[in-house]
């Protein structure tokens, strides 16, 4: 038996973050983790390798579409698609390996396996039993199931078995038009996969600004990405060549199939707390699965807390960070704190979509007074040398102080270009402080400045 300040379970992104900070707060920390690497879903299959794939499939577009433009002449590369399902397994060998070398440094231990919480203060390994002053629970979450189809993860996959397909199928159907339906589909797309993507509701993107997720669409669709919206899907049956998903339109209730080579269920995830026994120790319950709990991640059981997409709250990797930062600073004595309402989205699509803070919608069901900045990335002259003059930021500010309430890009490098004005939300700035800095030129991020410039006398550039 080992005794601990703090026994994090689950090796993901909070986890890792939050066993880190611990160390370096002084506290004797252990990660129970019972994969073969570290890093949890994001770092295994999820972020991390999709990212890979979506890297080397825009290059491939690039190489087809964009080269001869430039003068960049000769045959376009064919895919080798073992070679590039190794190179995704190279990045994500290269990351897990080094949270390993972070926990040693830091001084973590690794116990490796699947642990239960048998009582407050334990956590039991295998026939080990250790005793921690603080248990965190970090166990991340897992697809969704959907009634009437059943996961293979060969023919019916989720975003883990899309991630190793042995072949690149020539029809693709998505269930889900949400993240990781569209960047998988993106993905395929690029391959030369027919992608047809069926969601329920009449929108791709739930919860998105309108106007970027109506843009978002429509660039998907000269893309190549087909759309099925406002569909439910009732079933997927496995044919001896693939399968054929049935759906019915919610407008008119009739009913159609679409065949495919592989199907992608992408229809959200759901925390992953089974095996731990909450049940037995009476851990309080949202109706949702998630872990309840209070301002400082504590449960209704002393000593236990919660993290991550275990709790309630955007299901990102970064946000998972945030809160295991916070939660480790809390557990050392000190403040720790989330500000929820400046934590980013990102789709990392070609264009990429990101988005902070509140959109359109939100701010006219709450009746605030706003005004509207944007900015078309045509006007942008590094975006157009690019062949990425498609999207536009958009900046909402209050009317009367000009303080920023959020901020939504579809165009070139949105997920890094978010950051300037998350930066600036945190310190409560007005648009006009993004309007008076000077940004270098030729940059995308031109089009932040120029964004919020329109909030105020207007753009130079449009």
């Amino acid at each position: 038996m080992a005794s601990f300040d703090a026994i994090i379970i689950g090796g993901g992104p909070g986890g890792y973050v939050c066993a880190i900070r611990c160390a370096q707060l002084g506290l004797k920390v252990a990660v129970v983790e019972g994969r073969e690497t570290l890093g949890g879903t994001c770092l295994n299959v999820g972020c991390i390798p999709s990212k890979a794939l979506l890297n080397a499939t825009h290059h491939l577009h690039e190489a087809h579409e964009n080269f001869g433009k430039m003068g960049l002449m000769g045959p376009a590369p064919t895919v080798d698609w073992p070679k590039m399902l190794g190179y995704k397994d190279d990045v994500i060998g290269q990351n897990t390996k080094g949270i390993e070398f972070l926990f040693k440094k830091n001084k973590v231990t690794w116990i490796k396996g699947w642990a239960t919480i048998p009582a407050p203060g334990q956590v039991k390994v295998g026939d080990d039993i250790h005793t921690a002053k603080n248990i965190v629970i970090a166990t991340g979450s897992e697809s969704s199931p959907l009634n009437g189809v059943t996961i293979d993860e060969k023919t019916v996959v989720t975003s883990t078995g899309a991630l190793t397909l042995e072949k690149i199928p020539q029809k693709l159907a998505v269930i889900g038009a949400g993240v990781i339906g569209l960047e998988m589909g993106s993905v395929y797309a690029r391959l030369g996969s027919e992608v047809t993507v069926i969601e329920y509701l009449d929108a791709i993107t739930p919860g998105m600004d309108a106007e970027v997720a109506k843009t978002f669409q429509r660039i998907l669709q000269k893309q190549g990405l087909k759309f099925i919206l406002g569909a439910a899907v009732q079933g997927v049956d496995t044919t001896p060549t693939g399968a054929t998903v049935r759906y019915k339109r919610k407008k008119t209730d009739a009913e159609a199939t679409l065949d495919a080579d592989t199907v992608l269920v992408a229809t959200g995830r759901r925390p992953y707390t089974a095996g731990l026994g909450l049940d037995t120790l009476g851990v309080e319950l949202l109706p949702r699965g998630q872990i309840k709990t209070d301002a400082h991640f504590a449960t209704n059981i002393n000593g236990l807390y919660a993290i991550g997409d275990a709790i309630i709250g955007p299901m990102l990797a970064h946000k998972a960070e945030d809160e295991g930062m916070a939660l480790a600073e809390i557990l050392a004595g000190k403040s720790g704190h989330v500000n929820y309402a400046v934590i980013p989205g990102v789709i990392y699509t070609t264009p990429e979509v990101a988005s902070v803070g509140q959109t359109e919608e939100q701010l006219k069901a709450e009746g605030r007074a706003y005004k509207t900045g944007k900015f078309s990335f045509m006007g942008n002259g590094r975006a157009k040398a690019v062949f990425q003059g498609d999207g536009f930021v958009k900046i909402l500010a209050d009317k009367a102080t000009d303080r920023i309430l959020g901020a939504h890009i579809i165009g070139p490098m949105a997920g890094d270009l978010i950051h300037e004005i998350c930066v600036a939300m945190e310190f409560g700035a007005s648009a006009q402080d993004l309007a008076l800095t000077c940004h270098a030129h030729p940059t995308y991020s031109e089009a932040v400045r120029e964004a919020a410039l329109a909030c105020g006398d207007g753009a130079i550039h449009a």
